[in-house]
């Protein structure tokens, strides 16, 4: 037990953070717990991902995240605990499992500090306490690393192909994003296995096809279904859950030719290998990614062959991943830098051990030294514009310690070793912190603490000439990326719902969330995410408004396409030109159910 200690401890610390006042988020992403309450409602909802109970369009991602947020709804409640405590627990068995990977190949020092350290990050606290996909998505692939070790210890076909399965399920969570990492994995066993390439090959071969099923399965078994007896499939223009996965949310974000999409190429800010230090991302992930990259290099000259298969493993993984994320021109936002925590978690606890363990011979005292004085200064740089006096202490613990891992033969472990951790890990830890204090909501939450503009989840869209707008947030068009919470007195209209179908309909996924988290009706999104997607055509509008079964249509067009349909446009003005509104709780209300004006 007492050996087991410093892994329960850290487990438990990472269950306080992570769970720490959750609630205070209320429904965090809002179209992802619309989605969780459709599925506690309607298993058919939830099995296709759909945002309503009576299935009129699907979430923009395969829906393995929202299934885990349905049945926990189901089985607990439609409530903010029900829909975000278990990201948080798969926050903590993400700690566990790199530990646990880590340890096999680097030792129980090594497991504790990649545990730390991903516990730590910033952008890691905000997403295991938000109900984005990522949370799933991440354990996955850190399960999916963990199978990989231990097929490389004994080349085991099955362990290997239980890694193909845990990546597969990543597909199921997030589509091709879960794929990063299979470079590095691949490469690993290719290398590392003590077994003939032959066989090597035709492991490899079984676990891809593990993989292949174990994401592929839902794909035929909802394009088999005829379309008139499922959900359209949200973020696609032709109904297809394949156009979704290859375009949207495939090479189209690596091109930026998104169909659909409100920003595209030109949006989501400059490309280069500076990017995932800069402003926007620099908070979320970069404390620990130069030390990372730093220790790389050194442990992997400084370590052993099972230390070179963790660093081999975690640095394909980050290079591989990194490189993508830094240069991909299509949608992308500073949260996704969560996949990149796992593998600088494990490079950190890899590189940092087989150093110390050569720090008597000058060059790896000196590597450790600089990989420590590297942190420091990183860390003060991100703390500057938070807290100067925070910064200053950083800077000042990192470089002594520094000082004391270079001199490592005469200055005392006992004392430089504690002075380094707290100097590496008190400005991320601080940043958590403030992360898990601060509520976030929104389509795109930032770790941190609260500031101006950054909680309610707005976008700032940049052409060549600068700022273009401001979308979503608090109050942004159209509800584009924040949730409305109805008022009392437009939920009692909501309510009164006998012998329809939808309660209410409105343009955008996050408009129609707020509306029904709000009433407990089901509210029909037109047009998807974007209002881009040709979900309903106005003539499928026209006709379902005929047979009475849509009561209400709440609000305006939102956000003019740029490319995809303009399907939502059209029935939002058809519906302004062919009814009277009237304002309840400030919102523009038309009952389709009354007689069309002159």
């Amino acid at each position: 037990m007492r050996a087991r200690l410093p892994l329960l401890l850290l487990l438990a610390g990472t269950a306080v953070l992570y769970l720490w006042r959750l609630g205070d988020s209320g429904w965090a992403n809002a179209y992802y717990s619309a989605a969780a309450q459709a599925g506690a409602e309607s298993w058919h909802a939830w099995f296709f991902g759909a945002t309503d109970p009576a299935g009129a369009i699907t979430v923009d991602k395969t829906p393995a995240a929202t299934w885990v947020m349905g049945l926990s709804a189901r089985l607990f409640g439609v409530n903010a605990w029900s829909i975000l405590v278990p990201q948080a627990l798969m926050g903590v068995a993400s700690v566990w499992l790199l530990y646990a990977t880590v340890r096999r190949t680097a030792g129980e020092a090594a497991g504790l500090i990649a545990g730390a350290v991903l516990a730590l990050t910033p952008v890691a606290v905000l997403m295991f306490r938000f109900n984005n996909p990522d949370a799933l998505m991440v354990l996955l692939l850190v399960a999916g690393a963990y199978c990989t070790v231990r097929a490389t210890e004994k080349a085991s076909v099955r362990w290997l192909v239980l890694a193909g399965v845990a990546v597969g399920f990543a597909f199921l969570a997030k589509m091709l994003q879960a794929f990063l990492v299979l470079p590095a994995f691949g490469l690993v066993y290719l290398v590392f296995a003590r077994t003939t390439v032959l066989r090597k090959v035709w492991h490899l071969g079984a676990a891809l096809g593990a993989m292949i099923v174990a994401g592929g399965w839902w794909v035929p078994a909802v394009e088999l279904v005829p379309a008139g007896s499922r959900p359209y499939i949200g973020g696609s223009q032709s109904n297809s859950v394949l156009e979704l996965a290859l375009g949207y949310n495939g090479l189209g974000r690596l091109t930026g030719e998104e169909i659909g999409s409100v920003g595209g190429g030109r949006g989501w800010g400059s490309t280069g290998w500076s990017r995932l230090l800069g402003d926007e991302m620099g908070s979320q992930i970069a404390w620990l990614l130069p030390t990372a990259l730093v220790l790389l290099a050194a442990g992997w000259w400084a370590g052993r062959k099972g230390e070179r298969v963790g660093l081999a493993l975690w640095g394909g993984w980050l290079v591989v991943t990194a490189l993508v994320f830094s240069f991909m021109n299509g949608i992308i936002h500073a949260y996704y830098t969560v996949a990149l925590a796992p593998a600088i978690g494990g490079l950190i606890g890899i590189g940092a051990v087989a150093l110390w363990r050569r720090r008597r011979e000058p060059a790896a005292a000196a590597a450790l030294s600089g990989a420590l004085a590297v942190t420091a200064l990183q860390c003060y740089l991100l703390l500057l514009d938070w807290s100067a006096a925070l910064a200053a202490v950083v800077l000042v613990l990192g470089l002594l310690a520094a000082v004391g891992l270079f001199l490592a033969t005469v200055a005392p472990a006992v004392v430089v070793v504690p002075v380094a951790l707290v100097a590496a890990l008190l400005g991320p830890g601080a940043y958590s912190v403030a992360t898990a204090a601060t509520p976030h909501s929104g389509a795109i939450p930032a770790a941190g603490p609260a500031q101006a503009g950054r909680g309610g989840g707005g976008l700032v869209l940049m052409g060549p000439g600068g700022v273009v707008n401001n979308v979503g947030g608090t109050g942004g068009i159209g509800g584009l990326l924040s949730a409305p919470t109805p008022g009392d007195e437009l939920v009692a209209l909501l309510r009164d719902n006998d012998g329809f179908t939808w309660a209410a309909a409105a343009v955008g996924s996050n408009n129609a969330a707020g509306y029904q988290l709000g009433s407990g009706e089901p509210v029909m999104a037109v047009g998807g995410f974007n209002g881009t997607d040709p979900a309903p055509t106005l003539e499928e509008f026209q006709e379902l408004v005929r047979n009475g079964r849509i009561h209400y249509f709440l609000g305006g067009a939102g956000m003019p396409a740029e490319t995809g349909s303009d399907a939502s446009q059209r029935i939002a003005e058809w519906v302004e030109e062919t009814f009277t509104a009237k304002t309840v709780d400030g919102v523009a209300v038309y009952d389709l159910t009354a007689d069309a004006q002159p």
